[in-house]
């Protein structure tokens, strides 16, 4: 099985007996509350999602990630993973501090240790990191409303946050597990924010030829507007999983982070991830995580030609269409005929018949698939 990236599998958990101790001197430590999001952050670093970081990002690391898509000890990295706090709750903070990490109620999540408080430029940070200015962009937006200063240092959990999918919620070190449990050497990932269509199963299954299993990894938490439901996405693969694959070729499992939105460095960040749960390939289609006209329908493919030392291997799709000609779903590498012979599977296309509460054409979506999603009178958020 595919090393984690770095080398070792991160694991910040505290033991019992320690997490007891500074539990029993919790009022000795500077408090920060920190969003909801962050605390999936926290959760992904101390599990090992995100090895080989071991907390947020201090100020040497920020900026050769900004600059270079690197770590300071040259493993890749696409772009910062960062603790923004304000002037009012660092004022009595420095180097070398231990701060404890709450969530909105005071529970403590993290203990850290602190090594560095820097500021920052917002217009660097998004720029560098999206490719952009426009605050029309959800990532830029993030950076926009993030506070005065940057703090980094190690983390330990103290409490493990409550996941969205209890059952669906395995850690790198269980997949790696499950995964040697079945047998499987090879194992492709799938990423996604959006409930299946026809040619999500396309791909997906065209990637499952070459290996041993298919990893389902859906995106739950922050997301923009007018992307689907959590459960939605959950609830339509269950039924697509169930009809229409092997049971003993596929994991779907959840991947608890938001969407940053960020197009090819985040399908560098998404194959990290997937590499650090086991996996040795990852499945990058057109335009992977991108939004609007920011980013080339491309460029994730594109961008993999710079990290030749990833490890994981991209398996790249460019566009696929049901072809009225070969009566299949196919791709422009392996379809002779013209665009007009072509359905693509149009989003558009797909809201438009789910907010008419109608499902969409069976040659675009699974009946099943779409069954599911018109249980919600409003599958989308708002």
């Amino acid at each position: 099985m595919i090393e984690p990236h770095g080398g070792t599998l991160i694991n910040k958990v505290l033991p019992k007996i320690e997490k007891e101790r500074i539990k029993g001197e919790i009022n000795e430590f500077e408090k920060i509350e920190v969003r909801p999001e962050t605390i999936k952050v926290i959760k992904n670093i101390c599990f090992g999602a995100f090895s080989p970081l071991e907390g947020f990002m201090n100020e040497n690391d920020y900026y050769y990630v900004l600059d270079t898509m690197y770590l300071e000890n040259n493993i890749a990295w696409p772009f910062p993973i960062t603790l923004d706090v304000s002037e009012k709750e660092i004022k009595n903070i420095k180097a070398d501090d231990k701060l404890i990490l709450t969530n909105s109620s005071g529970t403590p999540i993290a203990l850290m240790n602190i090594e560095t408080i820097f500021d920052y430029e917002k217009k660097e940070y998004a720029e560098k990191t999206y490719g952009t200015l426009d605050q029309n962009h959800p990532g830029v937006s993030s950076v926009f409303n993030y506070k005065e200063k940057l703090i980094g240092g190690e983390i330990f959990l103290i409490n493990e946050p409550k996941p969205t999918f209890l059952y669906l919620d395995l850690k790198p070190l269980e997949t790696r597990v499950l995964f040697k449990e079945k047998g499987w050497d090879r194992v492709v990932a799938f990423q996604t924010r959006n409930p299946p269509h026809l040619g999500h199963e396309y791909v997906q299954k065209a990637g499952l030829t070459y290996v041993d299993g298919l990893f389902i990894n859906p995106v739950i938490g922050k997301k923009k507007v007018g992307d689907f439901l959590d459960e939605v996405i959950i609830e339509a693969y269950k039924a697509l999983i169930k009809e229409y694959y092997p049971k003993d070729r596929v994991v779907l499992s959840t991947f608890e982070t938001e969407m940053r939105y960020a197009g090819p460095k985040e399908a560098i960040f998404h194959a990290i991830a997937r590499k650090n749960f086991g996996c040795d390939h990852i499945i990058i289609g057109r335009d992977h995580a991108g939004v609007d006209n920011y980013y080339g329908p491309y460029d994730a493919h594109k961008i993999f030609n710079e990290f030749p030392d990833l490890g994981i291997e991209p398996i790249k799709f460019r566009s696929f269409s049901k072809c009225a000609k070969c009566d299949a779903v196919i791709n422009d590498k392996i379809c002779p005929h013209p665009p007009e012979m072509q359905r693509y599977f149009a989003g558009t296309e797909i809201r438009t018949a789910l907010q008419a509460g109608k499902p969409p054409s069976a040659e675009i979506m699974r009946p099943e698939v779409a069954e599911v999603i018109l249980r919600y009178k409003n599958p989308f958020l708002v």
